[in-house]
């Protein structure tokens, strides 16, 4: 029985595919391949917090420029607003006068017209006031003169 033992610790030692020495140096390239893995893995991590730092510091640099953007935009729009604003106010007082303007020259072409045709009028009846005075002077001397007539043949 004692064989088949020596046997069975042989073919177990067989089946084993490494001894004691060989365990430690798989063991030992394990640990320097975990150790290497965590030197990569540090270095990468040190690059991405490199990285992070510096996206970080383009995304201040750029927050900042947008700042000073806006603040240099802002006045000009506002006093573009404040023009337009200006213009638009203009534009309706222009258009409130223009439709005043035109009412007023309309009232002043009829108020002209109106005057123009008193003037006629009165023209007119001056030349038929004339025309009256004239016959009536006439009349008046052709009396006077029959009246002078009349006194004459009466002395």
């Amino acid at each position: 029985m004692n064989t088949n033992n020596s046997r069975a610790t042989t073919s177990t030692k067989s089946k084993l595919p490494f001894d004691e020495n060989e365990e430690e140096e798989i063991w030992r390239k394990f640990q320097a391949r975990e150790e290497e893995i965590e030197r990569k893995k540090t270095t990468v991590k040190e690059k991405v917090q490199q990285r992070l730092g510096f996206v970080e510091e383009a995304t201040r640099s750029l927050s900042q420029t947008l700042e000073e953007l806006e603040i240099m935009g802002d006045p000009m729009r506002k006093e573009v607003g404040m023009l337009r604003k200006k213009i638009d106010m203009a534009n309706r007082d222009i258009k409130s006068l223009s439709q005043n303007c035109q009412k007023k020259e309309k009232e002043y072409k009829e108020i002209q017209d109106a005057f123009d045709e008193k003037n006629k009028e009165k023209a007119h009846l001056v030349s038929i006031l004339m025309e009256l005075l004239t016959e009536s002077e006439r009349l008046r001397v052709k009396k006077l003169e029959e009246i002078n007539k009349t006194v004459g043949s009466l002395r």
